[in-house]
């Protein structure tokens, strides 16, 4: 990986970021980053069904005084594209999640603070001392470290915790096995120091991989309710795709839903985030607001996720290629690209604001 980070003269997209980050980062670091569980049929997916939807353009709109700010647990945000938890930024860059931070503060844009960080999140919170952050938390098989790494994100600085939920045990990610990555490659998570170990899902052949005492300590709803009580911060599920997973969290105080199936990484199969999403905006009801994560890759996946009922979207892979190819520089170059995309979509539209993004939006064929 090379350590010489300048933006390359034919980037004007985040799939040019992603073309140029394949030849900077290893093979395992590659498999790590881009890959997904089993067939990668989800993975696809949420890329596919983006592409499949079509727009309604619009002409002639007054869009005097346009503006993209959304507002979010009490914070206003310029645009509403934030960056995804994602773990071991250090496979990108040197710098890490320093690098990732800067760039996001550049950018204007909210940036989620992995469990699994390379770097502490109190370095991180100050190198982002103009920005806001969310920290990221696995529910972990201590539960008291897990509440006492809730209140180190809040004396850090942390804005919202949101809870990661739909990975109790990861997903067989056959391209990771086969590059060879290892816990080994991937490093130490800091902020996991001193937590007391669980089970590890592992047998011989004839026995099970993970009904053996692993699940017997799997997070539960009742665990998150003591979370819920555990913090002041507002709390947001990451991983929901079933309505009823959604009324059940917004009933335990859920203060926000994040529609996601982890980038196809868990679970494949499972489907599309885009096409997820309506039915958890309909459960939601309004009471929370509603974010969707999942195969954004265009300004124009951005106003299609808003016009289905998204308050904000987060990406994840896009940022990562760009800080293996730029460092900083390139987190912040990835996220003006989409949100001028985005920018240009909401005119060719007709919305001068995010509450403008409607139905509407979305092209409906005549009926015959």
């Amino acid at each position: 990986m090379s350590s010489a980070f300048s933006i390359p003269a034919d980037i004007v997209t985040l799939a040019d970021y992603e073309r140029h980050a394949r030849t900077r980062l290893s093979d395992q670091a590659w498999a790590y980053v881009s890959g997904g569980a089993g067939d990668e049929v989800t993975l696809r997916a949420n890329r596919d069904a983006f592409d499949a939807i079509r727009l309604n353009g619009r002409v002639l709109a007054d869009l005097a005084g346009g503006d993209t700010r959304v507002a979010l647990f009490g914070t206003t945000f310029d645009h509403p594209i934030l960056l995804a938890p994602v773990a071991h930024h250090r496979l990108a860059c040197p710098a890490a999640e320093i690098a990732t931070a800067v760039g996001a503060v550049g950018a204007r844009a909210g940036f989620v603070v992995s469990t699994e960080s390379d770097t502490a999140v109190e370095d991180i919170a100050a190198a982002a001392t103009q920005g806001h952050f969310w920290f990221q938390l696995y529910i972990q098989h201590d539960r008291d470290f897990t509440l006492a790494l809730a209140e180190r994100a809040a004396r850090a600085g942390a804005k919202a915790i949101m809870v990661t939920v739909d990975a109790p045990i990861s997903g067989m990610r056959d391209r990771e096995r086969r590059a060879g990555v290892t816990p080994a490659m991937l490093g130490e998570a800091v902020h996991l120091r001193g937590a007391r170990p669980g089970p590890v899902p592992q047998a011989g052949l004839g026995q099970s991989l993970v009904f053996n005492g692993f699940t017997d300590v799997a997070a539960t709803w009742a665990d998150f309710a003591r979370l819920r009580a555990a913090t002041r911060l507002p709390v947001l599920v990451k991983g929901i795709i079933a309505p009823e997973d959604a009324i059940r969290a917004i009933d335990e105080g859920a203060d926000g839903i994040i529609v996601s199936n982890h980038g196809g990484r868990v679970l494949d199969t499972l489907p599309p985030s885009i096409e997820a999403l309506p039915g958890i905006v309909a459960a939601a009801a309004g009471r929370v607001p509603v974010i969707m994560d999942g195969g954004i890759r265009r300004g124009t996946d951005v106003l299609k996720a808003i016009a289905h009922g998204a308050a904000a979207v987060m990406i994840g892979r896009p940022y990562v290629h760009a800080l293996a190819v730029a460092g900083p520089a390139g987190v912040a170059h990835a996220i003006q690209i989409l949100r001028a995309e985005f920018e240009v979509a909401m005119v060719l539209t007709g919305c001068r604001s995010l509450p403008d993004i409607g139905p509407g939006v979305i092209w409906a064929p005549p009926r015959a």
